[in-house]
């Protein structure tokens, strides 16, 4: 199951940049931040309760997720690039895990274990002091 996100229900919002860059960085707001609500998106109701369960903390307690994007000197690139990461955080949980189904043990692999715990056993009781 895919879920593409609209960008319509996407907020971003210019902020400074940090970090090294001098002048530029101090007078240039290039970086973005991210914020798209989950519960008011247009995603399938599953994949909206899993992001809602799932422990990040890019998620606030509000169910919204917000991403930092300052990698490039461009806004254009820094909006992409949050909007990729955000798709990677969505299509992530739209793959369901697979369910563990229980199985027994052979008795083989129950037999081979007992032997070993016996030879570990005898190996140990070796070990005791030499008596003459």
């Amino acid at each position: 199951m895919t879920a593409q996100i609209d960008p319509a229900e996407v907020e971003f919002t210019a902020i400074r940049a940090q970090g090294p860059g001098g002048q530029n960085v101090n007078k240039v707001s290039c970086a973005v931040h991210l914020r798209f609500d989950i519960a008011s998106s247009s995603l399938p109701e599953a994949i909206r309760a899993r992001l809602l369960t799932l422990s990040d903390q890019r998620i606030t307690q509000n169910g919204v997720i917000v991403l930092k994007a300052q990698q490039s000197r461009s806004l254009e690139q820094n909006k992409a690039d949050a909007l990729r990461r955000l798709q990677e955080i969505v299509d992530r949980v739209a793959v369901l895990p697979a369910l563990r189904r229980a199985t027994r043990p052979t008795r083989s692999s129950q037999r081979k274990r007992l032997d070993s715990k016996t030879r570990s056993g005898q190996t140990k009781a070796m070990r005791g002091k030499v008596s003459e």
